[in-house]
């Protein structure tokens, strides 16, 4: 067997089951009545905040890939970062229709009024639009439809996502704020490899301009 097929017909089936865990064990939990217990009572809350920390997990899992393979020249999570990117999409619309079925009951009039008064919901709303642009253009076919440069510069809103889920759920948050800290000091330092990235490769023109001078 290949490298290749071992990838297509080992590694990604294996990745896909392993992302799946999850929802397995929320729903595990629901069928079990294991919901609505210890500090949060309230079952739909608690399936709701699990999805959403799900979502903004393989948001940030997603945006890890590139800072690995660049640091460690280990070029395979890449055959991975679109499956993580939709697996982002696919527990933010759980998310989202626990929210618009299981609390608002389709109740569309209390759910604009949320969005619009709301700012935490409003930021979350924004977030899953860029995720659904990020999800609908995700296929390579859409690369030369759109032309490359701009679908690289779409797909840089994955960082605008990370950074809307985890002020989302900082803001979500009513008392412990370990978890929205620790996804944005991850998200940080995301952020930060990529800005250092960014200034050495605006700087390394320079360097070697300055070189050629001094020959």
């Amino acid at each position: 067997m290949t490298k290749q097929d071992t990838i297509r017909w080992v590694a990604k089936p294996t990745v896909f089951m392993l992302c799946l865990i999850p929802l397995a064990w929320i729903a595990w939990r629901i069928i079990n009545g294991d919901v609505g217990t210890g500090l949060n009572a309230n079952p739909v809350e608690q399936v709701n905040r699990y999805l959403g920390d799900w979502a903004l997990r393989f948001v940030l899992i997603a945006l890890s890939v590139t800072p690995l393979v660049k640091i460690t020249n280990w070029t395979t999570p890449v055959r991975f970062r679109r499956m993580l990117g939709l697996f982002a999409f696919a527990y933010a619309t759980l998310h989202l229709a626990n929210y618009v079925i299981a609390d608002q009951f389709f109740n569309w009039t209390d759910i604009w009024a949320d969005i619009v008064k709301r700012v935490f919901i409003t930021l979350g709303m924004a977030t899953y639009l860029v995720l659904l642009a990020l999800a609908v253009t995700s296929p390579k076919g859409m690369v030369k439809k759109m032309g490359a440069k701009r679908w690289r510069l779409l797909h840089r809103g994955a960082y605008l996502a990370g950074v809307g889920g985890v002020i989302h759920y900082w803001m979500m948050v009513k008392a412990d704020l370990s978890g929205p800290i620790i996804h944005a000091a991850i998200l940080g330092l995301l952020l930060g490899y990529r800005v250092i990235k960014r200034q050495n490769k605006s700087t390394a023109p320079a360097r070697n301009s300055g070189k050629m001078q001094m020959v």
